[in-house]
This record gives C-alpha cells, sequence and structure tokens, in this order.
C-alpha cells in the first residue's frame, strides 16, 4: 500500500498537470461530428487548442462563447445561445460538446438551467445532442476532465433499446485518457478479432491519428458517431479501460443493467492475458494464433532483456491511470520505483505496489528524481532531464519534440514489446556511455 502526500507548497512553479478543459475536450474530439464549445473567454480557449495542437500536431476543432468583462457580470446565457446558433448554422455539428470553464464557475452560471432554457426557445433543436460537462481549471486534471466528459456523453445520448435490438456480439469500451489513438487502433484490432462489435468511447484512433482527410471540415470527421452511442444500450458488456472510466461504466448498468470490468492496464504479459482471456469468454472463441505468437515473442523478448531493467531506478511522473499501468509493466520487469509525482488525489493510487505517492508538480519530481536511472513524464521534463543529467522517456500530455506520438502504441503484445525495447535501449545507451567513460 503507498502512502499518500500531498506537496506543501503555495504555488505550482513547473506545473504537471493539465487543466479538466483539455481533458473533456480531448474526449469530445473521439466522437464523429461534433464541436467542442468552452464557455469562457477566448484565452481558455487558446489556451485549450495550444496544447492538443502542440501534442498531435493538427488541426483542432474548438468554439468559444468569447466571454468579454460586460458578459461575465451580466451573464453568460445569451452567448451561449448565440453561440450554439452559429455553429449549427455554419459548422452543421451533429453533437456539441459544451465545457464550462474557472470563469464562468466562479461567477456561477447554472449551465443546466442554460441548456434547458435554449431548447426550450428553439424545439428545432431537438435532434442535436448537447453534452455538458463541468470542467473548472481551478480543480481537477485533465484525467478528471476527460473522465468527466465521458460519464457525460453515456448519461445522455444512449437509449434504452428492446430485446430485439441486443446485439449479442457488441461491446462497449470505455477507453481513459492513459490510451493514444494508437492504442486505441490495437484495442479495436484485437476485440474484433473474437468476432465481437465494439463501439469504442471516445474513439481518438478515428480523429486524431494524424491521417489526412478527403475534404476539410469545421468538425471531426471521424469517431464513434451519434447511431452508435444511441445503440450502445444494447451492447451485452462493458469494458472500462482505466479505474478512471468506472464511474461510466457504472452509470451504464445503472441505466441499462449491462455488466461491466474495469481493466487498470493493457500493457505487459500478465495485464494482455487477462483481456485477452476476457474476450475469449465473453465471445465464445478460443484466442487466436497470432496472439499466441505475439506472446510467445514477448516472453522471448522479457526473457533476453530483463537483466538491461533489473534492478534500475525509474520515477515516473504521470497522471494517475497512466501512472497505475506504467508502474505495474515496470515491476514485473524488476525495475525498482524510485520516486512518484501525480497530478490528484484518487482512490486507485493507494494500490500501487510502491512505498509512496506525491501529488505535486515538476518541481516536487526533479527533487524526489534525484539518484534515478531514468525519467519518464511529458515533455515538459526535458529540463529537469539535462539539470539531473538523467535520461527521459516521454510519456503523458503534452509531447512536443517527438514525431508520431498519436501513433504510438504501449498496448497488447506487441505494444508491450515497443514499450520494453524503447526503455530497454535507453538503458543500454547508458550502460554503454559508462564503459566508454
Amino acid at each position: 500500500m503507498a502512502i499518500i502526500s500531498v506537496t506543501s507548497t503555495s504555488v505550482a512553479v513547473n506545473p504537471l498537470k493539465q487543466s479538466q478543459t483539455v481533458g473533456a475536450v480531448l474526449a469530445f474530439l473521439g466522437l464523429k461530428g461534433i464541436m467542442p464549445l468552452l464557455h469562457g473567454s477566448q484565452g481558455c480557449t487558446a489556451l485549450t487548442k495550444a496544447v492538443l495542437v502542440q501534442h498531435f500536431r493538427q488541426a483542432i476543432p474548438l468554439s468559444s462563447t468569447a466571454m468579454t468583462e460586460v458578459a461575465t457580470i451580466l451573464g453568460g446565457e445569451e452567448r451561449v445561445e448565440q453561440a450554439i446558433l452559429t455553429l449549427v448554422q455554419r459548422s452543421k455539428p451533429e453533437i456539441i460538446g459544451l465545457c464550462s470553464t474557472g470563469l464562468v464557475e466562479t461567477r456561477g452560471d447554472d449551465m443546466g438551467r442554460f441548456v434547458k432554457e435554449i431548447r426550450h426557445r428553439h424545439p428545432e433543436l431537438d435532434y442535436l445532442p448537447i453534452v455538458l460537462v463541468s470542467t473548472p481549471d481551478f480543480k481537477g486534471t485533465l484525467q478528471d476532465g476527460f473522465a468527466g466528459a465521458v460519464e457525460s456523453i453515456v448519461r445522455e445520448i444512449p437509449q434504452k433499446g428492446s430485446k430485439e435490438d441486443a446485439c449479442a456480439t457488441q461491446i462497449t469500451i470505455l477507453a481513459s485518457s492513459a490510451f493514444t489513438p494508437g492504442d486505441v487502433q490495437e484495442i479495436k484490432e484485437i476485440v474484433t478479432s473474437f468476432g465481437i462489435v465494439p463501439i469504442v468511447i471516445p474513439d481518438l484512433s478515428g480523429s486524431l491519428d494524424g491521417h489526412i482527410e478527403d475534404s476539410s471540415s469545421a468538425i471531426t470527421a471521424n469517431g464513434t458517431n451519434a447511431a452508435q452511442l444511441r445503440s450502445i444500450g444494447s451492447s451485452v458488456f462493458t469494458l472500462a479501460l482505466g479505474d478512471s472510466m468506472r464511474g461510466a461504466a457504472q452509470i451504464l448498468e445503472q441505466r441499462f443493467n449491462i455488466p461491466y470490468e474495469v481493466f487498470g492496464e493493457l500493457t505487459g504479459l500478465a495485464a494482455v492475458d487477462k483481456f485477452l482471456q476476457a474476450l475469449a469468454d465473453i465471445s465464445g472463441v478460443s484466442v487466436p494464433e497470432k496472439y499466441r505468437s505475439q506472446r510467445r515473442q514477448l516472453q522471448h523478448v522479457m526473457l533476453e532483456n530483463h537483466f538491461y531493467f533489473g534492478c534500475k531506478r525509474v520515477s515516473l511522473a504521470l497522471e494517475p491511470d497512466l501512472l497505475w499501468s506504467t508502474v505495474a509493466f515496470l515491476r514485473s520487469l524488476g525495475v525498482e520505483i524510485h520516486a512518484a509525482v501525480t497530478t490528484t488525489r484518487f482512490p486507485l493510487l493507494e494500490k500501487l505496489p510502491i512505498k509512496s505517492v506525491t501529488i505535486g508538480d515538476l518541481e516536487d519530481f526533479e527533487q524526489l528524481a534525484v539518484g534515478s536511472d531514468l525519467l519518464i513524464t511529458n515533455s515538459h521534463g526535458v529540463a529537469i532531464s539535462q539539470r539531473l543529467k538523467i535520461p527521459l522517456y516521454r510519456q503523458g500530455i503534452p509531447i512536443f519534440d517527438r514525431l508520431d506520438h498519436g501513433q504510438f502504441t504501449k498496448v497488447g503484445y506487441r505494444g508491450t514489446m515497443q514499450l520494453l525495447f524503447d526503455i530497454g535501449n535507453l538503458f543500454l545507451e547508458q550502460e554503454i556511455k559508462v564503459k566508454q567513460h
């Protein structure tokens, strides 16, 4: 059981966490035909967009109610209404993802009432799902905003189907913010190989994988569409990938009586074994031979390269879900967790098989990481890596100094092998440098 400590500093000098709005917008971008709309100032929207554009290196659809000083004092309902009507007229979205920001949350705008009254005044919008999520940036983190958006989606859009509509091969997959578009694509390929039809929420592999669209559009061109979202009530099972998705899975269980299972990680031999066994149990289909072959390859790779990992000291600064899965993977290879820093208190943290976890920022991380053999955090850890003269492996958001992060895959047997090679090569490079000196 890990001891949880919270930094006592009154200001974050070198922040680790991103705001809830970044997480919520990221989740919305996995839906087809959506336009995320931030109710707040233009600066809030610009900052959120900058982080996502920097990380994914592609255009990000995002709109704002552009609150001014006067509008903030008088109230923002008119701004929200005008923004929705303008988007419907110009962009023709299939879904609108409406997020609050710190500005309007501090003022106390009743967003639920706004949406209800706008719908009452404009019955022509009845066809349009408007998914509202509270994302003040003065509390919570990217993971919280992402999870909140997914919970709002499954609470608002899915409809209860009849017994005739139930599909024996359809399942719902709730993928947390710890998974890249490449991860989601690999998960879909694994699931469909069992003859199962997955509906992924959100499906980042369709919209943020860096492909070129046939035509330009102000809204997302791919992802999970509205019809698929409405059919979720007919799924036979829910797979929640990441503990932050547990709340959304419970909502589906309460609304539609759909059983669920939570998988904290899909990286590592034991974790992938468990996932594939669950898919075999759901589908009644044995594990395909290609995954049995990949498993034997992973076993060989782990056996041949374990001595590069044994007793190495690694320090991590990641969001809770990603921290959990990365720690589990490293521990399975004999790595010692030297220090762990995360962004927010989360029930899962106390179950980590390490001595302690610090809820803090990158300044705390730099102090705790002294003496490590490897650092794992986002690209803001580069300066720390240079000062401490410790190699850095980039994980999380944002990563802006490496290419093709959207395609990076760390799940399944193949993804586990890739992660093992990437980190193992850093350890090997360090050993070569030591021998040369």
